[in-house]
C-alpha cells in the first residue's frame, strides 16, 4: 500500500482479514489526540502488556530479522501505509489503526517468518517504508503513543483502505467476512477528499473471458464459459456481494482479488457489461471499504476532527485506549 494508497485490507483478505492509500501539505497547527481513559484488551501475550514491546521483525528486503521497539516498527509502517505528509490528525488516525493491527497480530497470530513476531511482507501485515519515515510521521506516532482502538474490551479488525466511492461498507459485503458482522463496522459516508485522484474516485477496466473464468475459477467457482455476466446480490453500501455469471452466483470480493485489486479497485460497480467475450466494469472509490477510508480521514483532518474522532467517525461504539 505504499504511496498510492493501495487497499491493505484487500491484501487483509487474501491473508484473511488479519486486517489495507496523491500528498498534500499536512496541517500547520495539529491538534492532540483526546486523553484516552478506556482501559487495553487483557492481552494473550505477556509482553503486550509493556508500553512498548520489543519486537522480532523480518525485514522482507534484508531477508533477516531485526529487533526493534514497537513504536519504531510503527514509523516505519506509517509511512508505508500513508503519504508522510499528509495532515497531521489523518496520520494519527492511521497510527492507532496500526498499531491496532499489529497488537491484534501478535496477540493473536504467528508469523509465517520462524523465528520473527510480525513481518514487512505486506501479504502478512502491513506495508513497511523506513525510508519514508520523516518528522511528520515520527510525530504521528509519538503524539499517539501506546494508543490502540478497543471494542467491548476486545482488539477489533483495524480495517482500512484507499477510497470509499462514497459509502463505507459492512464487513460482510466488503471483505465477504464469514462470521458474525462486527459491531463496530457501519455504513456511513466515506466523506472521502475532492483531493484525491481522478482514477482513485472513478475507475474503468475490462477483462476477457479467459480472465473472468480463470478468475472464477481461483475465486472457488468453475466455469465452462461465460454468456452473461451481471451484478448480482448488493449490501448496504451498495457494493456487489456477489455477480451473477450464467446463473451462478461468485463472490464479487474474492473475484476483485482474483482479477486484480489495482485494476477492479472496488466493488462498488456502477456498470457492468458482458458482450464479445470481454467484461467491461466501471466503479467508484478503491478498497474494500470496511473501517476508515484514508482520503476521508485526509478530508476530515482538514475540517479539524482529531485522529480520535476520525477513527470514531469510521468505527462504531469504539474506544481508544493506551498500552
Amino acid at each position: 500500500m505504499k504511496k498510492l494508497l493501495m487497499p491493505i485490507a484487500m491484501i487483509m483478505l487474501c491473508a484473511m482479514l488479519t486486517g489495507c492509500f496523491a500528498s498534500e501539505t499536512p496541517r500547520s497547527t495539529p491538534q492532540a489526540t483526546q486523553s484516552a481513559a478506556a482501559q487495553p484488551p487483557a492481552f494473550k501475550t505477556e509482553r503486550m502488556k509493556e508500553s512498548n514491546p520489543t519486537l522480532k521483525v523480518y525485514d522482507v528486503k534484508q531477508k533477516r530479522i531485526i529487533e526493534m521497539p514497537l513504536e519504531e516498527y510503527l514509523e516505519g509502517v506509517l509511512a508505508g501505509e500513508m503519504p508522510n505528509d499528509w495532515p497531521a490528525e489523518a496520520l494519527k488516525a492511521q497510527a492507532i489503526l496500526a498499531r491496532t493491527f499489529v497488537c491484534k497480530f501478535i496477540d493473536e497470530k504467528k508469523s509465517k517468518y520462524n523465528g520473527a513476531d510480525i513481518s514487512t511482507d505486506i501479504k502478512e501485515a502491513q506495508a513497511y517504508d523506513a525510508d519514508g519515515v520523516n518528522d511528520a510521521i515520527r510525530r504521528a506516532v509519538s503524539a499517539t503513543h501506546g494508543e490502540i482502538m478497543v471494542y467491548e474490551g476486545e482488539l477489533p479488525y483495524a480495517w482500512f483502505y484507499a477510497h470509499g466511492g462514497g459509502k463505507t461498507a459492512l464487513a460482510r459485503e466488503g471483505l465477504e467476512f464469514s462470521g458474525t458482522e462486527p459491531g463496530y463496522t457501519q455504513v456511513v459516508d466515506s466523506r472521502d477528499s475532492d483531493e484525491a485522484p481522478s482514477d482513485v474516485k472513478h475507475w474503468t477496466c475490462e477483462f476477457t473471458k479467459a480472465e473472468l473464468i480463470a478468475a472464477a475459477k481461483e475465486a472457488g467457482v468453475t466455469l465452462k464459459d461465460v454468456g452473461s455476466v451481471k451484478v448480482g446480490e448488493k449490501g448496504d453500501s451498495g457494493r456487489a456481494i456477489t455477480l451473477d455469471i450464467d446463473g451462478i452466483e461468485v463472490s464479487a470480493p474474492a473475484l476483485r482479488i482474483a482479477l486484480g485489486s489495482t485494476k477492479m479497485k472496488s466493488t462498488l460497480i456502477e456498470k457492468c457489461e458482458y458482450s464479445d467475450g470481454k467484461l467491461k466494469l466501471s466503479g467508484m472509490g478503491y478498497g474494500h471499504g470496511v473501517g476508515m477510508s484514508q482520503w476521508g480521514a485526509y478530508a476530515l483532518a482538514n475540517e479539524g476532527m482529531t485522529a480520535e474522532e476520525i477513527v470514531k467517525y469510521y468505527f462504531k461504539d469504539v474506544t481508544i485506549a493506551k498500552l
